[in-house]
């Protein structure tokens, strides 16, 4: 069942501990109702992976997720033939007297002897529906994106051997970038686009409230003022929102009821994830972000 509007749709998000803004709310029901995959870009921990997993619970769909990686090939992502039971195949039929050439052709490419990678396993007309996760594609080689022009553009993949699988309900292909590198046009221009941008902090409070329920409104309120804060400073990896939660339970784990100095530097590790990072915090500056963040939450 697909929501009938994007409040309907918010509201599946919600359903499954996800709090999304009324733009990505709005890109994901296009998605859904005009049947185009979704490219979504931003910077690593905005919650873009989580959106295709909650979206599968949410549609009662079965996940197919495809994690890129450099080097990753058609055998790897969509389908290989298994050479071996082929090979014994091909004896077996020379043992039965089989010789023709086409009949042993014809036999060894069939659907049994195809082995479905990701891909082709969202698509096969034998499963039921997928949301179907491309996770990372910068990750990926620029000539790797050539061969989902087909599989975006139809929900089909065309094997030389075997012929053209098409699927019967079209899978929610969900595209997600962290901008290591630019994807190609051509990607692009199949797909509705939305910047995963980190959240503002009114939302980022309703996702702690949800993600890490039993962290006091005051502490996850400074939490959140300070979080913020790191976000606006030159450092190398900001943290996203998959650190927040972890470092608001980590600071529930050691019983805080609010931000302490000595207990943000005991816990940094949690939040951020490089050396030199956690050294810009040190010190009167780790005191001046502490004390900024409780006057914030204060105010909020």
């Amino acid at each position: 069942m697909v929501p009938e509007n994007i409040a309907q749709t918010a509201a599946l998000l919600a359903d499954h501990a996800y709090i999304a803004d009324r733009s990505l709310a709005t890109s994901i029901h296009l998605a859904l109702t005009m049947g185009r995959p979704l490219f979504l870009e931003g910077e690593p921990g905005t919650g873009k992976t989580e959106i295709a997993k909650v979206l599968a619970a949410g549609l009662d769909r079965r996940l197919v997720r495809l994690q890129c990686y450099d080097g990753l090939d058609l055998a790897a992502a969509a389908y290989e033939w298994d050479h071996a039971r082929q090979l014994m195949a091909i004896r077996l039929a020379e043992t039965g007297g089989a010789r023709d050439v086409d009949t042993v052709s014809n036999m060894v490419y069939g659907s049994e002897y195809l082995l479905r990678r990701p891909l082709l396993s969202a698509i096969d007309p034998a499963l039921p529906p997928a949301v179907l996760l491309i996770d990372e594609l910068d990750r990926a080689d620029e000539p790797f994106e050539a061969f989902l022009l087909e599989l975006l553009a139809d929900f089909q993949i065309t094997i030389p051997e075997f012929g053209v699988v098409k699927a019967a309900t079209p899978p929610l292909v969900i595209l997600t970038s962290n901008r290591t590198r630019e994807v190609h046009d051509a990607i692009r221009r199949r797909c509705i686009y939305h910047w995963v941008d980190y959240p503002e902090a009114a939302r980022e409070r309703a996702i702690l409230r949800v993600k890490a329920p039993g962290v006091a409104d005051q502490l996850a309120a400074e939490i959140v003022a300070f979080v913020q804060r790191v976000r606006t400073m030159d450092i190398f990896k900001s943290p996203g929102v998959a650190e927040t939660i972890d470092w608001a339970s980590a600071l529930m784990a050691l019983d805080q009821e609010e931000l302490a100095p000595g207990a943000v530097e005991d816990t940094l590790g949690v939040l951020l994830k490089y050396q030199d990072d956690i050294a810009k915090l040190k010190g009167a500056e780790l005191a001046r972000l502490v004390g900024e963040a409780k006057t914030a939450a204060r105010a909020a």
